[in-house]
């Protein structure tokens, strides 16, 4: 009798713990079609960017998107791409698929697309999570008023940055981006450095990871790796995912520092959705999604009036063919505050960074510098260009030497510029001294 007065308590005390006042039925829908990694779901209303989860024929619950509606019912894209589904599985509504694990854990780590560790150092523990964030109120935004140091002097005395500036770095295959970025992460005074590498090859992030994330610098490093054979929605998530933890860290007042490498690969990504959803082909294939969402993106960075803190943001772009008309190209060069293009024909002379002085620029470097330092940048510069405009004329014999003492000047001052530009990889050139050898070779 006894046992079953206390069976009867312990459920009593059970009971007690379940509030049946937050208690909701469970909506299902059904998969009515499939094609070109796109399912279509009956059944169910959700709204469009919502999450959701499908039945898969293995019993996993797989997440997803809704990309869209038709009379056809939802338009899903799964994270993972082509799942094990069957015809009439089930699906529902999942609002925690859109959350983002975000916090302090995260430093140190190399993680995927979904935050699921790739470092071999066991589970990651998020302290909070996050929603994507709507678009910010552009009166919140902070000037750039204050210098970043890169370390790299053509950068730091030529095109100055600033904390809380988007950078655009446009490159072919093959010309030391991944150098630069590596030189510019060491050089850096950050509090966290969120780097999302979205397309590589695998070997290729492996090698990233440990060659050029600093032993001093990876304790406040977070990597979000999605490699090139991934399904297009998880490339995307992947930089998703890096953004939304550079945003929370400089809600906290953080100084942060947020690669994208490559936008490109990720214009890709969209583009695979925004076809298989039927969007008409733009130029070189892109549809409207692709490029409108580049704006979007560049635009989540930046620093923060109410916080103090700062997104400066890197997006690396791939000029295929080195071709600079590119649209991913121009779209990016035109939301972001500058942008360095790197030059195939430097490269190939041994100059590294092979920074084009002449097609890279910071918007806002007038800001940021005093004017002797300004003058000085300019005037190099210019001659840096008079240089290449002419070189062609110079090396066929038909500009003679006197006819043009601005021109006379630059050609002869172009081997200075060279070593100025030309920096060991693994070498920090330290502000001061920066300045002291532009002036240098403004009076060279």
């Amino acid at each position: 009798m006894r046992t079953q007065v206390d069976f009867f308590t312990r459920v009593d005390t059970l009971l007690s713990t379940v509030s049946i006042t937050t208690a909701s039925p469970k909506l299902f829908g059904t998969i009515a079609h499939s094609a070109n990694g796109m399912l279509r779901a009956r059944g169910l209303e959700l709204a469009v960017g919502s999450g959701a989860r499908i039945a898969t024929e293995n019993g996993r619950w797989e997440p997803a998107i809704v990309a869209g509606f038709g009379d056809d019912g939802l338009h899903l894209v799964p994270f993972a791409g082509d799942i094990a589904v069957t015809i009439g599985a089930r699906v529902t509504g999942d609002e925690t698929v859109g959350e983002i694990d975000v916090g302090r854990a995260l430093l140190g780590r190399v993680i995927d697309a979904m935050g699921l560790p790739l470092d071999g150092l066991g589970p990651v523990n998020a302290q909070a999570h996050r929603r994507k964030q709507t678009s910010a109120n552009p009166m919140n935004k902070a000037r750039i008023d204050t210098v970043m140091t890169t370390g790299v002097r053509a950068i730091d005395g030529l095109m100055t940055l600033g904390q809380g500036q988007r950078l655009a770095i446009i490159a072919g295959s093959g010309v030391g981006k991944s150098t630069l970025l590596a030189q510019i992460m060491r050089g850096v005074t950050a509090d966290a450095i969120i780097v999302a590498l979205v397309g590589e090859r695998a070997r290729e992030i492996a090698d990233f990871v440990d060659r050029h994330v600093a032993s001093e610098a990876r304790a406040r490093t977070t990597v979000v790796a999605a490699a090139a054979d991934v399904p297009a929605m998880l490339r995307l998530r992947a930089v998703e995912r890096a953004t939304a933890l550079a945003e929370q860290f400089r809600d906290e007042g953080k100084r942060v520092l947020l690669i994208v490498d490559s936008l490109t690969r990720l214009a890709h990504a969209q583009r695979e959705i925004g076809l298989a959803m039927g969007e008409p082909p733009t130029v070189k294939g892109y549809p409207p999604s692709s490029l409108a969402m580049i704006p979007r993106l560049v635009e989540r960075s930046g620093g923060d009036k109410r916080s103090g803190g700062s997104i400066t943001a890197l997006y690396t772009i791939l000029a295929d063919g080195d071709d600079l008309d590119d649209p991913v190209v121009d779209t990016a060069r035109s939301i972001t505050d500058g942008h360095i293009v790197l030059s195939r024909s430097l490269a190939e002379a041994g100059v590294f960074p092979a920074i084009d002085l002449a097609r890279s620029l910071s918007r806002s470097m007038n800001d940021l510098v005093d004017e002797p330092h300004r003058v000085a940048a300019a005037q190099i510069r210019r001659d840096w260009s008079l240089a290449e405009e002419n070189r062609d004329l110079v090396l066929m014999g038909a500009y003679r030497q006197g006819a043009d003492p601005e021109i006379d000047r630059a050609i002869a001052i172009r081997p200075a510029i060279l070593d100025f530009i030309r920096q060991d990889p693994d070498g920090y050139v330290a502000p001061a001294r920066t300045l002291s050898d532009l002036q240098d070779l403004l009076q060279s």
